[in-house]
C-alpha cells in the first residue's frame, strides 16, 4: 500500500525556537479517505472534557478560561507530540476502550492514517492529516482521566490543548509536584512513546505575566489579548488610515480585531 508516502513533506519554523516542525500534508485523495474516516471515529473513540483543542465548542479561549481566578500556573508540554504516536500505540488504546479490530482493519487503518517519512522509517502520526487531531485525542484520553483524577484531589486544575499542559490551583507550592507524577504516570500510557519536554516547563504566579494557549490572564481574573497585541493592533489601524496597509496587512488586521472581540468583548 502506498497511503503512507503519498505526502508533501516539509519543514516550518517553531514558534519562539531556532528549531524546524516536520509538516506532512496528505494527497487530496488521501485527505479525503481521511476525513471520511474521520467522521465515522468520531462518535467511537472517547476524548476527555480537559482535551480543548480540536473539538467543537472548545477553543483556546474556553482553554484558558478554566485557569482564571486562580494564583499559581504551570505550563508544560509533550515533545514532539503527533510523531510519537504510532499504530501501536493507537491500538493499545482501542483495545483498552473495547474496540475490537480485525487484522485486515489494523492494516488499514495504519496505513491510512499514518504516514512514513522515509522507507525504512517507522509509521506515525502526522502533522497535516485531517485525522490527527482525534487520533492524538483519543490516544491521550486514559491518561487524561487519571491525570485529572490526580488533579482534582489536590485541587489543580488541570487542561490540554493537543500537546500544551496547563496547572493552575490557589494552594501553595502544590503545583511543584506536578512534573514528576507526569514522568510516574506517563509511561503506563504512552509506551515509552511520548516524553514532556522540560525546556518548556514554566511556573507562574499572579503578579507576573501569565499566559495560557496564547492567552493572557489578567491579576482581575479576565482574559486579554495582552498589550504586545493591543500595540500592534493600534499600529497597523494607523497605518490603515494613512494609507499605508497592504491587501494582506489588512486581512491580517481584520483577523486580529476578530481575534480581539472574541477574547476582550467589552
Amino acid at each position: 500500500m502506498t497511503a503512507p508516502y503519498r505526502y508533501k513533506i516539509y519543514k516550518i519554523a517553531k514558534r519562539n525556537s531556532d528549531k524546524k516542525r516536520t509538516i506532512a500534508h496528505p494527497s487530496k485523495e488521501l485527505k479525503f479517505i481521511q476525513r471520511e474516516i474521520t467522521e465515522y471515529l468520531t462518535d467511537k473513540l472517547p476524548v476527555h472534557e480537559c482535551a480543548f483543542a480540536y473539538k467543537k465548542g472548545s477553543s483556546i479561549k474556553t482553554n484558558a478560561q478554566v485557569h482564571l481566578h486562580t494564583k499559581y500556573l504551570l505550563k508544560m508540554d509533550f515533545e514532539n507530540f503527533f510523531p510519537s504516536i504510532t499504530p501501536r500505540l493507537f491500538f493499545s488504546k482501542l483495545r483498552l476502550a473495547n474496540i475490537d479490530l480485525t487484522a485486515d482493519d489494523k492494516v488499514l487503518l495504519e496505513n491510512i492514517l499514518f504516514f512514513k517519512s522515509k522507507r525504512n522509517s517507522n509509521l506515525r502520526l502526522s502533522i497535516g492529516a485531517p485525522s490527527s487531531p482525534l487520533i492524538s485525542n483519543f490516544v491521550m484520553y486514559f491518561w487524561d482521566i487519571e491525570v485529572q483524577e490526580i488533579c482534582s484531589k489536590i485541587g489543580v486544575n488541570y487542561t490540554r490543548y493537543a500537546d500544551d499542559l496547563t496547572f493552575s490551583t490557589n494552594n501553595k507550592d502544590v503545583l511543584f509536584d506536578i512534573p514528576d507524577m507526569l514522568e510516574n504516570v506517563l509511561p503506563k500510557y504512552s509506551l515509552g512513546r511520548i516524553r514532556i519536554n522540560h525546556e518548556k516547563t514554566v511556573f507562574s504566579s499572579k503578579g507576573h505575566n501569565r499566559h495560557v494557549t496564547g492567552i493572557t490572564l489578567t491579576n482581575d481574573n479576565k482574559l486579554s489579548i495582552g498589550r504586545e497585541r493591543k500595540r500592534k493592533i493600534s499600529a497597523m489601524i494607523h497605518h490603515f488610515i494613512n494609507g499605508k496597509l497592504s491587501t494582506d496587512e489588512c486581512n491580517k488586521l481584520v483577523g486580529l480585531l476578530a481575534f480581539a472581540k472574541n477574547i476582550e468583548p467589552s
